[in-house]
């Protein structure tokens, strides 16, 4: 189904991050030795524009995590964050008034800087296009309709022009997403429904998408190619073109990967942007010197 293109909205803003920054495997690579706690958010606040809270899906944070975060990227006013829902509201699909409060009560400082610059509702492949989880995605965004949500879901039976129209009515910004393309799932879509375009990017490894080992993040390792990346860099460009502000997350995290693959990106729709990745990144993935000016110390 094509997307009609609206008209470009004047300075529309773009970021482009990981998902996540707290991983062991990203010391030494994306991490210089020694950098702990909130200085590695300050240390990717360096190379990019967001960066993606995974933390809040699993708990409510404290707000005191939230204001030290605030603190780590104080010096980069462009900076923002996006957070995922707990899944309590998205997994379990409960909407108790005791945890609705505890959740946004940890992202208020987040919020009230304007800093949140989304807020997603990442459902599994199991929630399908009924009546009855449209109507939960209604009263989802009734309990948080101080943040703006965007809703992520995996299965093609949304992939729909009424699906589209429901969401601009409901006020509820989509989320686009690379995927592998297993069983029915959703499509490259480069759909807009308000004044956010979002595009989430897990990599595209087949063999491990629906399994459930030891490893959970199998799933996700996975390195773009070049050739991956521009069809990456159209896809959001379209979305650049129609909304206001656009986020692109990668969470193909293990070993540095989507660090790798946001600063491709950044090079490839931005070519001016000086762009000067960490030594230990530039070792693993040396393709990234075609793209960058040297390391960063």
């Amino acid at each position: 189904m094509p997307d009609a293109i609206q008209p470009n909205p004047p300075n529309p803003k773009l970021c482009i991050g990981p998902a996540g920054w707290d991983y062991p495997d990203w010391q030494g690579v994306v991490y210089p030795p020694g950098l702990k706690g909130a200085d590695r958010l300050t240390f990717l606040a360096t190379l990019f524009t967001a960066v993606e809270i995974n933390v809040t899906f699993y708990r409510p944070i404290p707000a005191d995590y939230a204001r030290r975060w605030l603190a780590a990227v104080a010096d980069f006013p462009d900076f923002r964050f996006t957070a995922k829902v707990w899944q309590v509201f998205t997994h379990a699909r409960r909407l108790p008034a005791a945890d609705l409060a505890q959740f946004q009560a940890g992202l208020a400082p987040l919020l009230c800087a304007g800093k949140l610059g989304v807020l997603l509702a990442q459902f599994p492949y199991s929630f399908h296009n009924t009546e009855e989880n449209r109507a939960y995605l209604v009263r989802l965004k009734a309990a948080l309709q101080k943040f703006p949500l965007a809703v992520e879901v995996r299965h093609r039976s949304w992939q729909q022009r009424a699906v589209r129209e429901f969401l601009a009515e409901a006020g509820l910004d989509f989320c686009n997403i690379d995927q592998p393309m297993v069983s029915y799932p959703m499509g490259a879509t480069k759909w807009v429904t308000g004044t956010r375009g979002y595009l989430r990017c897990h990599g595209r490894r087949q063999d491990t998408w629906f399994e459930f080992g030891d490893d959970r993040g199998a799933r996700y390792d996975y390195l773009y190619s070049p050739e991956e990346l521009e069809d990456l860099a159209a896809r959001t460009r379209e979305l650049k073109a129609k909304a206001r502000e656009t986020y692109v997350i990668f969470n193909n995290h293990p070993a540095g990967q989507a660090v790798a693959n946001a600063l491709e990106l950044i090079s490839l729709l931005q070519p001016g942007h000086k762009i000067s990745p960490p030594r230990g990144l530039l070792t693993v993935f040396p393709r990234l010197s075609q793209t960058t000016l040297g390391p960063k110390e």
